[in-house]
């Protein structure tokens, strides 16, 4: 675990890089265990934006939506962190009808959280392969058994979860022959709107007391300010202004190694694919894919490049998503220091990119095919595509800790794709560090080398070499933009 020094004085001045998942729950922990100097920074201009992608945004945290579940193999800690953090999501749910000061572009009606459940199935099996068994045995042990319905298994759990009120998720895809049923349905969880989730932490944000920083300029982070024995003291933002800090929290997301090459083989740049369905207005559709009709859905998940596919119900726009993660993207570029390093290209960046590469789309078109032929049989098809970057480490952990032989700093990403359903709780580590307060936790996402002669989860650090970077694949074009790819 890199030192930091604790900080004691809840008046000093902390500075909070980046305005995503991270930065925002560090901001709201760090506010509510008494610190009082907050300043979150971002050169994203958030309160006018509304982490809305087709305005601009373009990180991980700006998305129509995003995957609550519970089920973590053997992962128990995020397991049990998600029964809790789904406690808070549903009291942000409450708060809404309650708040007389709402957020900008949000009405008391609005859900944050939608507990429509997921549907697990695949390919190859009708029953449960290793990671879903230890989902379920480990969810069950917690005490939640009766969330999981083994619809593969027994007649009586089909009854079951119909008898539950869920009739709806049983038979999703209508898949079942002969009364015989595929997959299990775990209605823990289901998915938050990930722009409402960061639009209301915004809004916390504000309430608490934080000042922000949101412009191109004034928000932009350009360098560290350092003392004369290397300490960092706060940082420069593009406008050429200093601002002083007692500790600077940077949480930058797909952005984060760029800044601080020192995580290069600790974390890297991935992108995952996110392919867009408009349903038109007036479609039957419409209300077959609804909230409170459809589930989210994960296929094939650990199967790898045929496989880790999602997706959710529509949302207010009538739009489904569909999300690919069974093959991960990079953009090598050699960066000044000499060191190539993965680096996110999106349609908002300069150079840009639009579409998606040749093997995402025929993942997502097969599965399309397969299992929704209404689909193409009502002459729907993919309206927009996307990539979205996340920063994944070697394990799949986190990263919140101090940066070694740079005193003063705390980096807080490594969020590997699945950080958001977690929105609500990541602040707590942060302050924690902050604070100089250990936990196993904290611990789990120290500073870290991959284990000697271990073969890690994710391999990193490619390079040119990488079969899956940008360079070296072919993108399909986004039908819906008027843009072109340019790498």
């Amino acid at each position: 675990m890199a030192y930091h020094p604790p900080l004691k004085d809840k008046q000093s001045p902390v500075v909070i890089v980046g305005a995503g998942v991270f930065g925002l729950s560090s901001a709201i922990h760090l506010a509510k265990r008494g610190f009082t100097d907050i300043t979150v920074f971002d050169r994203q201009p958030y309160h006018e934006t509304l982490y809305d992608f087709d305005k601009g945004c373009d990180a991980a945290s700006a998305d129509c939506n995003k995957i609550i579940r519970a089920a973590y193999g053997d992962e128990v800690w995020y397991q049990n962190l998600t029964f809790k953090a789904i406690e808070v999501w549903e009291s942000w749910n409450k708060s809404l009808t309650e708040e007389t000061i709402l957020p900008p572009g949000m009405t008391s009606k609005d859900r944050i959280y939608v507990n429509c459940g997921n549907y697990h199935f695949g390919d190859e099996t009708d029953g449960l392969n290793d990671f879903e068994k230890l989902s379920v045995n480990n969810i069950t042990k917690a005490g939640k058994g009766p969330t999981q319905y083994l619809l593969y298994s027994d007649s009586k759990e089909v009854a079951r979860a119909r008898a539950d009120g869920f009739s709806y998720a049983v038979d999703p895809f209508n898949l079942s022959k002969d009364g015989k049923h595929q997959g299990y349905l775990d209605m823990i969880g289901g998915f938050v709107y990930a722009d409402k989730a960061c639009t209301y932490a915004l809004h916390l944000v504000k309430k608490l007391g934080v000042k922000l920083v949101l412009d191109r300029r004034a928000g932009s982070f350009e360098s560290f300010l350092e003392d004369p024995t290397g300490k960092v003291v706060g940082i420069k933002t593009a406008d050429g202004k200093h601002h002083k800090a007692a500790a600077t929290v940077v949480a930058c997301g797909g952005w984060t190694p760029s800044l601080i090459p020192e995580i290069d083989g600790l974390c890297e740049t991935t992108a995952g694919s996110i392919a867009m369905i408009q349903i038109p207005e007036g479609s039957p559709l419409r209300e077959r894919f609804s909230p409170d009709n459809f589930p989210v859905f994960q296929w094939n998940t650990r199967a790898g490049e045929n496989g880790n596919l999602y997706g959710f119900p529509l949302d207010s726009r009538g739009v489904m998503k569909i999300g690919y993660r069974g093959t991960k993207y990079t953009n090598p570029q050699r960066v000044q220091s000499g060191q190539v390093r993965s680096i996110p290209i999106t349609k908002w960046t300069s150079p840009f990119i639009t579409g998606l590469p040749e093997k995402s789309v025929q993942v997502v078109q097969r599965f399309l095919d397969k299992y929704l032929p209404e689909l193409k049989q009502s002459g729907i098809g993919i309206s927009q595509t996307r990539l979205c970057w996340y920063t994944d480490s070697f394990d799949n952990n986190w990263v919140i800790d101090g940066i070694p032989g740079k005193e003063g700093v705390i980096v807080a990403t490594g969020g590997s794709g699945h950080a958001f359903k977690f929105l609500p709780l990541l602040g707590e580590f942060v302050v924690d560090k902050v604070m100089g307060i250990e936990s196993d936790m904290l611990r789990r996402f120290q500073w870290r080398k991959p284990p000697h002669g271990e073969t890690p989860r994710n391999q990193l650090m490619k390079g040119f070499n990488d079969a899956n970077a940008l360079h070296r694949v072919r993108m399909v074009p986004d039908n819906g933009s008027h843009y072109n790819s340019k790498l």
